[in-house]
């Protein structure tokens, strides 16, 4: 049996790379259409969903689409300017 440390507190080792977001930012290149596009086929999110981020990304300048691990992020980002979308990673705000 393993003894941890009383000064090692897991919930920080654990969650120390936990949040970050993909953010898809408003351009004047990308149709609406194609957004809602991309983010039905590279996510997988239903049409109704894919549409209230592109009507967010076209109003707000900015939707946050995916959270999680950095390295899981920055993946998407690489995906997201291979579409030829504007995207960056971001740390999620604190909850």
């Amino acid at each position: 049996m393993t003894m941890l440390s009383p000064d090692v507190d897991e919930r920080t080792s654990v969650r120390a790379d936990v949040p970050w977001t993909t953010v898809v930012w408003d351009d004047p290149v990308n149709l609406m259409s194609y957004v809602t596009y991309v983010f039905e086929s590279y996510f997988g999110f239903p049409r109704a969903k894919a549409e209230r981020l592109m009507h967010q990304v076209d109003s707000d300048g900015r939707a946050v689409v995916a959270t999680g691990h950095r390295e899981e992020m920055e993946r998407h980002v690489e995906a997201m300017h291979g579409y030829g979308l504007q995207a960056t990673v971001d740390r999620a705000p604190a909850a």
